[in-house]
């Protein structure tokens, strides 16, 4: 028997608008006439219905059919367009969404999933019962000059903006909203992170005011840039003694790292393979980092440990573990390392999170610059001996300021000849009615 079912029929999405006080019937002679229906005066008048791509019949009444018809025509062109919002789902408030798109996002990382709680509670607290489709890029502006003016940092708004941004998104992708109100332009700035860098001796005075257990965790953040989660989950067989080679594998707790690049292994110098090795005994053998009874020591325990020697050292009140991540990157970038391997040892997604954080301690060189453009110069005295006889044989060339009228003057630059710096103008007395 054969058992296939021929799929469904799809509706026919041509819409129309009706008349619900007249309709149509035959006379005693078989003519087609309109009389009043059942609910004349009763109902509103006109209706105007269509059916959209998910084959839903929507309708809607009108007093008038001019209006109706408008209505009609708007929600046709919407489906040819692909913009296409039922009015059902334009009533849909920015909290039902939240709710319906974090039970969604619940896959993700727990620590990725807590960040947008903490960042869906601030949103629901300004748009939560206003509809999705109410929102203008004007009312996303004016949220963003509202967190700042509440103090907030810049990177914070941006992130903030971020997130609603990704809401909208994916109710874009939903088809519950036409468009998105954020954008490039709705967009605060970024704001530039100037991460706390540490001195080496900071470093060193650090590692020795924290008791002998956290020791492994202070060169872990500083000399391998391991983060907190991951120094404190660090297992004596992710550490390679006799190569020098960190391979981190889980987080604290047994959670995933926060990305596969984590994955990536880190060398150490045999020195720091040495004192890590000898932390080892101080706790159960499972781990490097661990307290003051040998267990293996969690994330609490670090951190207490550097706030307790935070006035020890001279650090600023503020100081985090995570600061050793950026005195370990600055620590690469000072030895002339490039992007790309900073990158690497600092396992970044992309290269431009290691440069949006650390671009600024990269050298700024003038003389670098200034030699480039300095040997097109030097290849022409070579090539051209006796034009360069000539512009030597002028101690200095005028370049006018102004070209005409009572304030004309000029300047004069030495040239190669009789080049000192830093060079100073001479100015006409005569141009200057001195």
């Amino acid at each position: 028997m054969n058992s296939y079912v021929s799929p469904k029929p799809r509706r026919n999405q041509r819409g129309s608008v009706e008349d619900r006080w007249r309709k149509r019937t035959k006379d005693a002679d078989g003519n087609t006439v309109e009389v009043p229906s059942a609910v004349a005066g009763k109902v509103t008048r006109w209706r105007a219905r269509y059916v959209d791509n998910g084959g839903r019949e929507i309708q809607r009444s009108f007093e008038r059919k001019v209006d109706a018809q408008k209505w009609l025509d708007a929600q046709l062109a919407s489906l040819l367009r692909g913009d296409h919002v039922s009015p059902q789902d334009a009533k849909l408030t920015v909290g039902q969404w939240c709710d319906k798109w974090l039970a969604g996002y619940g896959t993700r990382r727990e620590s990725t999933v807590r960040m947008a709680e903490v960042h869906l509670k601030i949103i629901r607290a300004e748009f939560d019962a206003v509809p999705l489709s109410a929102i203008k890029p004007s009312d996303v502006r004016a949220w963003c000059a509202k967190l700042k003016a509440e103090g907030r940092a810049d990177s914070y708004v941006y992130a903030l903006h971020a997130r609603l941004s990704q809401l909208f998104s994916d109710a874009v992708h939903d088809e519950l909203v036409a468009r998105n109100p954020c954008s490039r332009r709705t967009s605060p700035g970024m704001g530039k992170q100037r991460p706390y860098v540490a001195t080496t001796a900071q470093v060193w005075a650090l590692y020795d005011a924290v008791p002998d257990g956290v020791k492994p965790a202070i060169l872990l953040g500083a000399h391998a840039g391991l983060r907190l989660a991951e120094a404190a989950a660090l297992r004596v067989t992710d550490v390679d003694f006799e190569t020098g080679v960190v391979a981190p594998s889980v987080q604290w707790g047994d959670k995933p790292l926060k990305s596969e690049l984590s994955r990536r292994p880190i060398p150490i110098p045999l020195d720091m393979a040495r004192l890590l090795a000898a932390a080892v005994p101080l706790g159960d053998g499972s781990h490097l980092v661990s307290d003051q009874w040998g267990n293996p020591g969690g994330p609490w325990t670090i951190q207490r440990a550097v706030r307790a020697a935070i006035p020890v050292v001279g650090l600023p009140e503020g100081f985090r573990f995570h600061d050793l991540r950026h005195y370990f990157a600055s620590l690469l970038i000072a030895s002339g390392l490039d992007v790309k391997v900073v990158q690497a040892r600092l396992r970044h997604a992309s290269a431009k999170t290691t440069l949006d954080t650390y671009g600024h301690l990269w050298p700024d060189r003038d003389d670098t610059s200034r030699a480039a453009v300095e040997a097109v110069y030097q290849e022409r005295e070579a090539a051209c001996p006796s034009t360069s006889a000539k512009s030597s044989s002028t101690s200095s060339t005028p370049f006018p300021m102004a070209t005409s009228g009572p304030t004309a003057r000029t300047f004069s630059f030495p040239l190669r000849s009789d080049r000192s710096f830093p060079s100073t103008a001479t100015t006409s007395e005569s141009s200057l009615g001195l």
